[in-house]
């Protein structure tokens, strides 16, 4: 029996680790491919070890376009990030708050339209929003990309209500019998218990809003406004020969922040998508 527990968990083991191996391969591959010319991707197939190495390609990919340098690219991109995730923390943890633990009349109704806004396919909205931000002349700024994370967004207001409903009630008796008000049961009950899921949030619209594609690609025609997401396609030239070395660079780069991130807020992750509310 010992030894087929043993033989079990090495099979485990391996089996985890292959398939681990197989979903991060792509990532070592571009990786690899940054330090390699185009023929040595185009002809080294799979392999990961280059051989002839390419030191050039990220100081080519970090002079950018146009005289536009790829540090421009990024601050574009931790602007748009930075200021559509605290929107989105601000606004969802408010609105979670009213419709969770505020009665009013319509409660109801408002909820179930914030449900039918997470089914509705974004494709949807997409021209419509366009003309309404085309009609106010905002087109080609961030503010499209911005201000509507100022307004809540469902699926974090839904993932927040959930955590909210863990928190036992009578936190909140004691709090009024204290003489707190709405707003103080909020600012100091509530929102210090949330810290889970508030990090929760903050690294999944991160990394949303990070790799956004097709936003900046509506809203934004400037090339000194456009994000790394947006920059890294302009290495695939249709008209020439694309520079794939340069554009694995610059897309290895782009993932550093990202990885930092998770990193860092990897154990706030789990515990706000694995738990619920207060522990005993």
């Amino acid at each position: 029996m010992k030894t087929k527990k043993i033989l079990r968990k090495v099979l485990y083991h391996v089996f985890v680790l292959a398939f681990g191996f197989c979903m991060i391969y792509p990532v070592l591959w571009m990786i690899s491919g940054s330090f390699k010319d185009n023929m040595g991707i185009l002809n080294d197939g799979l392999g990961l070890i280059p051989k002839n190495v390419i030191k050039t390609n990220f100081a080519t990919g970090w002079r950018g376009f146009a005289g536009i340098t790829f540090a421009t690219f990024f601050k574009n991109s931790v602007i748009l990030t930075t200021i559509a995730t605290l929107g989105t923390l601000i606004s969802s943890a408010f609105v979670s708050y009213a419709l969770s633990r505020i009665h009013f009349k319509g409660r109801g109704f408002w909820f179930s339209c914030m449900l039918a806004t997470m089914m509705l396919p974004g494709q949807v909205i997409m021209i419509p929003s366009f003309l309404i931000w085309h009609k106010l002349h905002l087109v080609g700024t961030f503010v499209p990309l911005i201000l509507p994370y100022f307004f809540g967004q469902a699926f974090f207001i839904y993932q927040m209500m959930q955590f909210m409903k863990g928190i036992p009630r009578e936190l909140d008796e004691a709090a009024k019998i204290d003489g707190c008000s709405k707003y103080g049961l909020f600012f100091r009950i509530i929102l210090p218990l949330l810290k889970p899921s508030i990090i929760t949030t903050i690294i999944i619209q991160f990394y949303w809003r990070w790799d956004d594609y097709m936003g900046p690609l509506l809203y934004l025609d400037s090339p000194k406004l456009k994000p790394v997401s947006l920059a890294i396609k302009e290495f695939a030239d249709p008209g020439s020969i694309t520079d794939y070395g340069p554009m694995f660079a610059m897309s290895s780069l782009s993932l550093v922040p990202v990885f930092l991130i998770f990193l860092f807020f990897n154990r706030y992750l789990v515990q706000g998508i694995g738990t619920s509310g207060l522990k005993g």
